[in-house]
């Protein structure tokens, strides 16, 4: 455990509460701040929270660049992404210069110990989203993502049903993976694997995965990166992207309940229910059976088989799938156009909605079935396409519907959006 000295003077809830930790001095400011209404979930409590597992959340995210997700107004708030860091902090903050595939540069987050730990929870940032590197090394990933993302209406057995038809795979690849909540609706299994591979070459061979997992499991799962293609529980190869991160282990969630990313053991796996891990609970699991993934450094894995999957594929007829939007066009990868969009529309989407906030655009979209109770009654769960869009330092959400179940004589036109948040453009 970190050592931990409060000093708590008689004081206003604006002035700083001392935080010492690891031999450092941090002032937690505005200790008090509520940052999740509901159940009233302080700065200082995020603070106490990541002190109790810190052990845990620096084999996740420690050593590595993170990006931070900040929300300096509590969840109810705005938030945004810092890839760089502050240039206002402690001379004990580490840091590391990145170069992204735009061609920009910048320094970014390496926590080491409680104390880093600590000093970010201070900036309320409450998830933690490294890169999948080492700073000794930051062309060489050594973990590869597995990111299970259930679209809308698929239940949280489905994506149990999942992870094991993943961990059944990457067994018979001679890999390990270490499943965990994401905090969210998905999962995610991490495979530690040895850094001989570019990012290019993790991400082909999460691609191969991906696709066998669809092959053993085609009801349940989809490799398919349009989302109007997607059924089931997407797994997303391209989280394997140069660039790309997840949230680590331990990480806090911006849900009403403080939700996080817990690390689970394989048998504990289809028992595992999200709600049941969050800031409040995780401290005491963590005391008592210790941090589920100890032991994840230990036997890093090869990914020759996958690769030689991937050559297989290829000479199948199975070349790249497409890329996230924000990357060059690569060598071999298929027109990056949505079937929607392409010449002969493969199905007809209409979109509903563009705002700032999610809960405004599905208030948006709430209004539409409203005004088409019609058409409404036909769409199936997987047809709601929502959407997240990152900008550079914050998201908006665009809501799409897919009316292919709907007959055609009910298909509403495309209407002006509702809410349509126009300076989205600009982020």
């Amino acid at each position: 455990m970190p050592e931990l000295r409060r000093r708590v003077p008689k004081r206003t809830s604006a002035e700083a509460e001392l935080i010492v930790v690891a031999g450092h001095e941090i002032a937690v400011s505005n200790p008090t701040k509520v940052l999740f209404p509901k159940p009233k979930y302080t700065k200082l409590d995020l603070v106490r929270y990541y002190l109790a597992v810190a052990e845990g959340a620096l084999r996740g995210a420690g050593g590595r660049p993170n990006v931070l997700v900040r929300y300096p107004n509590g969840i109810t708030g705005e938030f945004f992404y810092q890839k760089r860091a502050p240039e206002s902090r402690p001379p004990w903050i580490e840091v590391v210069t990145l170069r992204f595939p735009s061609g920009r540069t910048a320094e970014e987050v390496v926590p080491r110990d409680a104390a880093a730990l600590v000093w970010l929870a201070n900036l309320a940032c409450l998830e933690l989203h490294p890169h999948p590197v080492r700073t000794d090394d930051l062309d060489h990933p050594d973990e590869l993502r597995v990111d299970l993302d259930p679209v809308p209406g698929v239940k949280w057995p489905q994506v149990l049903a999942v992870a094991e038809v993943v961990r059944t795979t990457l067994h018979e690849f001679g890999l390990t993976g270490w499943p965990k909540t994401s905090g969210s609706r998905g999962m995610h299994v991490l495979v530690r694997i040895e850094r001989r591979w570019t990012f290019d070459e993790v991400r082909r061979a999460a691609l191969a995965l991906a696709r066998d997992v669809e092959r053993r499991a085609p009801t349940l799962a989809t490799s398919k990166w349009w989302k109007e293609e997607r059924h089931g529980v997407f797994v997303d190869y391209n989280q394997n992207a140069k660039d790309r991160t997840v949230a680590s282990a331990y990480s806090v969630r911006p849900t009403p309940e403080a939700r996080v990313s817990a690390p689970l053991s394989w048998d504990e796996v289809a028992s595992a229910e999200p709600a049941d891990f969050t800031l409040a609970t995780m401290p005491t699991r963590f005391a008592k059976l210790g941090d589920r993934h100890e032991g994840i450094d230990e036997a890093p894995g090869s990914l020759e088989s996958l690769l030689e999957l991937s050559v297989r594929h290829e000479r199948d007829g199975l070349g790249d799938a497409p890329w996230p939007p924000h990357f060059k066009k690569q060598r071999g990868e298929p027109p990056r156009v949505q079937p929607s969009r392409a010449r002969a529309a493969k199905y007809p989407l209409i979109e509903i909605a563009r705002a700032k906030r999610k809960q405004d655009a599905l208030a948006g979209l709430k209004r539409w079935k409203a005004r088409h109770p019609r058409a409404a009654k036909f769409l199936e769960p997987a047809d709601v396409l929502v959407d997240s869009m990152r900008g550079r330092s914050s998201t908006w959400t665009r809501i799409r519907i897919n009316l292919q179940h709907v007959p055609p004589k009910l298909r509403p036109r495309q209407e002006r959006r509702d809410p349509d948040e126009k300076t989205l453009a600009s982020w």
